[in-house]
């Protein structure tokens, strides 16, 4: 079985040190052939090595851009296939309503309206989510829109699952040294940050609500981004399929991309030393390496 242009398949069986098997084969070929191959090779990969003993709560991290999304839709009907019942959940889903940022933004500083870092999500929702998916009974689930900014309706699902995957760039993050807090990092932290009192008060949502919800995890996938500037230009790839006149610019992304990138610079260092699987991404968004935690 080759790929178009003779591209054989289950690089990533060798990148990981495993043989691939005819049970791998039956599922990878059974997923979205316009999905990039390496993120089907891995989602095939994972699956089959899950289905004897499911983790249970899994969580997905990576920067923006990174393909967390398509990996997790792909890990759902790799999971699927060989016969395992998954909840994919993004962490985005969990942002609080644009109301409560505003709240937010008036009590504690300005930056919290802007979704996205360690202090915008409703991690007590997040964690009775995935502790109540695991269990029998019918949950109502968050769905936020993005281009309304806003906490949208809910969807409803029917548990237990056998695999809850929780998918989103600050997924596994911890918090820092707070004397490592004292000097900005960009444009941003200087001019809007001055007094470091935001980023001390996401550093503090990451050693708590944020940390109470990771304990939850069994099971940790890091998609590691070659640096800032590969985020940066996925981010922006991104944008072109939102509609037209909610599109952000190169401008803006920067803009974006500097309220993540201390969580994200950190992330790049601590992950690979305590996620189960670390995913080295190339320029071209292909898995260069793979590195499975051994203790």
């Amino acid at each position: 079985m080759k790929e178009p242009g003779g591209r054989p398949p289950f690089n990533v069986s060798r990148l990981a040190g495993r043989e691939p098997t005819p049970a791998l084969a039956a599922c990878f070929s059974e997923l979205d052939p316009s999905s990039p191959i390496d993120y089907r090779e891995l989602a095939a990969l994972l699956a089959c090595e899950w289905v004897a003993a499911p983790p249970g709560v899994v969580g997905l991290a990576g920067g923006q851009g990174a393909g967390k999304s398509t990996l997790g839709r792909l890990i759902e009907s790799a999971c699927a296939n060989v016969g395992l019942r998954i909840c994919v959940l993004s962490l985005d889903d969990f942002y609080l309503p644009r109301a409560r940022r505003e709240s937010l933004a008036a009590e504690v500083h300005p930056l919290m309206e802007t979704r996205g870092p360690p202090g915008t999500h409703d991690m007590l929702l997040c964690r009775e989510v995935m502790d109540r998916l695991r269990r029998p009974g019918e949950i109502s689930l968050p769905v936020f829109d993005k281009g309304l900014d806003d906490r949208m309706g809910t969807r409803r699902v029917e548990g237990p699952f056998d695999l809850v995957l929780l998918e989103g760039w600050c997924v596994g993050a911890s918090p820092v040294d707070e004397k490592s807090l004292a000097e900005p990092i960009n444009g941003l932290e200087r001019v809007q940050d001055a007094d470091a009192s935001w980023r001390r008060y996401v550093n503090a949502q990451l050693g708590e609500a944020y940390a109470d919800a990771w304990r939850l995890l069994d099971y940790l996938v890091y998609l590691r981004v070659p640096d800032l500037a590969a985020v940066r230009r996925w981010r922006l790839q991104q944008e072109d399929a939102r509609p037209e006149h909610q599109r952000l610019g190169a401008e803006a992304i920067d803009l974006f991309v500097q309220h993540y990138e201390r969580v994200t610079r950190s992330m790049m260092r601590s992950l690979p030393h305590r996620a189960d699987l670390t995913v080295e991404l190339a320029d071209d968004h292909s898995i260069a390496a793979m590195a499975f935690r051994t203790d």
